[in-house]
């Protein structure tokens, strides 16, 4: 993750939406009369909908379940100028947002629908005469939310407000991001919903336009993004979460049976599994994935397989066949039919192959009149990217990396290393494919030109963590090193489960949220009241902001927020950039320890 962040105050368009004409005039010394030239042209821009694609993230995560009670949500956005490219009054565009972010409790959670864009006036709900532009049709469609107008009595912000509700977010070696920050705390122990609201055109000298009508009369809004999530107990964060993964920690292996013999394979990690042989029958054999328990000797390649048969091993004591290696070729040539780009390409370059090598048997013998073009046998990079991945273990279902679910149970992390023979029998099984007689397999006997870590290891994750917090940021470092190791892959099996594989012994693992993750927090000294630990201008501790009461509904007083922070830190205003970095909370790091 970069180091440094700036907050910017706003990043306004250099043309703001709207229909522009441009007039030239060209004079020569031959004519006395100029040439003026007119044309005209619109600058269009978000209106009514927002692609998904505009939204890069959201905080709290979209489904998460966890301690948010303190946490004021946020929403990042991929264009910095989105928030002021237009006006939330009547006039040009300035350093208020036209964009506002609205927290719904799940008693106030209204119901979006889409109507057109002819309808949005059309009632109950109040919605102002809204004029369309150019390039929009009344046909056009919109997501509109129809909200009460007490409830928005008591949640939207006030004019005043709205600047230090959005700013530009400038990360180093990263692209600036708007961030649209919310005014409302969650509820605890119950769902929230969180609307991006058009706010276009709706405030005026007394405040928001709410239009006529009762309390309870409805208020129509545009919705252009939204998301849940829900706010439970206070151990229920993120750093809890993970930490209490270790608690069920324990190595990727079942329970010891009584059989010493079964037992000695258990402990590698072996399952036992059910095998339909070749012949037709069945038998209960013994598996094990890429995934071990600890380092495998490896052994020399002495030929290149023809035939999954040839990996199965026999115990004799047990009576049991083991598969794994067995497996592994068979699925690395399954994988490589079903990709059939790789599949064609791999296969023509093994013609061209054959046919350079029987060239050079033959050249020295017979000659050739003429000159021939050279055949060229170089692998191509689609070849080798594809298997590249596979010794990432790209595309390998969960089943053969964890064939039995108590290896794995919910809430558990396990340390792993990587057996890199069953990734060798995985690749020579898709690099198999044209193998046909014994010349192609003595020509195949180098094994594909893939070259790996010599070790690697890394942790297998099964928890909410994975699917509450996307994007988390893990990083391995090996004994005495403070640099991470090189990553090899990081692959999300299921919602839930996660795997992460690192080039090198690992003996610390450090899991944290993305950037994204840093988010704007108070604290809550006593009920009812709000207080912030604020930055001192070289970054370091500052003071303590007096406590403030909250607002109806967990509703923080952005203004009286904004003059206490400047008065304490004896500033005389306080700038919409200043009032992020003083709200932002770094995002926490849990490390694991590998014995």
């Amino acid at each position: 993750m970069a180091d440094t962040i700036t907050f910017v105050d706003h990043s306004q368009p250099v043309l703001p939406p709207g229909q522009y004409v441009i007039t030239t005039t060209q004079t020569i010394t031959e004519s006395p009369d100029p040439f003026p030239t007119t044309r005209q042209f619109t600058v269009s821009a978000d209106r009514f909908s927002l692609p998904a694609a505009r939204v890069t993230a959201v905080f709290p995560p979209d489904g998460s379940l966890g301690d948010h009670h303190n946490v004021l949500p946020h929403v990042m956005l991929d264009r910095p100028t989105l928030p002021w490219e237009r006006s939330s009054r009547d006039g040009p565009v300035g350093d208020a947002p036209w964009l506002a972010l609205l927290l719904f409790a799940e008693s106030q959670r209204p119901d979006p629908k889409v109507v057109r864009l002819a309808d949005l006036g059309a009632g109950p709900a109040y919605f102002p005469d809204t004029p369309l532009e150019a390039h929009q049709s009344p046909e056009d469609r919109a997501t509109v939310i129809d909200v009460p107008r007490r409830v928005l009595e008591e949640i939207l912000p006030s004019a005043a407000e709205l600047p230090y509700l959005a700013h530009l977010r400038r990360t180093e070696g990263a692209p600036d991001v708007a961030v649209v920050l919310g005014n409302r705390l969650p509820p605890s122990d119950e769902s929230s919903t969180v609307h991006l609201v058009s706010v276009e055109g709706r405030y005026r000298d007394h405040g928001f336009d709410l239009g006529p009508g009762e309390p309870d009369s409805l208020v129509r809004l545009v919705s252009l993004a939204s998301w849940k999530f829900a706010c439970v107990a206070e151990n229920q964060n993120f750093a809890t979460l993970v930490r209490d993964l270790a608690r069920h920690g324990s190595p990727l292996r079942l329970a010891d049976s009584g059989n010493p013999a079964a037992d000695d394979l258990l402990r590698q990690g072996q399952v036992p599994v059910r095998h339909t042989l070749r012949q037709g029958g069945s038998t209960v054999s013994w598996y094990r994935g890429p995934l071990t328990t600890g380092p495998v000797a490896n052994k020399p390649r002495s030929q290149a397989t023809r035939s999954s048969d040839g990996l199965l091993l026999l115990h004799p004591d047990l009576g049991m066949f083991e598969t794994g290696y067995a497996a592994a070729w068979e699925l690395g040539r399954l994988l490589a039919l079903r990709s059939t780009d790789y599949a064609t390409a791999l296969y023509d370059w093994k013609r061209r192959r054959s046919q350079k090598r029987l060239r050079a048997t033959l050249e020295p013998a017979t000659g050739h009149p003429l000159d021939v073009p050279d055949i060229d046998d170089t692998l191509p990079d689609t070849v080798r990217t594809w298997l590249t991945d596979l010794a990432g273990l790209a595309g390998v279902p969960l089943m053969y990396l964890v064939p039995d679910e108590r290896l794995l149970p919910v809430e558990s992390i396990r340390f792993v290393s990587l057996d890199q023979q069953w990734i060798r029998h995985l690749l020579d099984g898709a690099f198999s494919i044209g193998r046909l007689t014994a010349a192609d397999a003595e020509l195949d006997r180098a094994g594909p030109p893939v070259h790996s870590a010599a070790v690697v290891t890394g942790a297998l994750i099964r928890s909410g963590v994975v699917s509450g917090y996307p994007g988390l940021v893990i990083e391995a470092f090996a004994e005495g090193n403070k640099d991470p190791l090189p990553e090899v892959g990081t692959i999300r099996l299921t919602p839930d489960i996660m795997l992460c594989l690192f080039a090198g012994t690992l003996t610390r693992l450090d899991v944290r949220q993305r950037p994204e993750a840093v988010h704007f927090a108070v604290e809550l000294p006593a009920a009812g009241q709000f207080g912030k630990s604020l930055r001192a201008a070289d970054g370091s501790s500052g003071p303590v902001l007096a406590p403030l009461p909250l607002g109806p509904g967990g509703r923080l007083p952005i203004g009286e927020l904004t003059r206490s922070i400047a008065e304490t830190l004896g500033v005389e205003t306080l700038r919409p950039g200043d009032f992020a970095r003083q709200m932002i909370e770094t995002a926490e790091r849990v490390s694991f320890l590998s014995s």
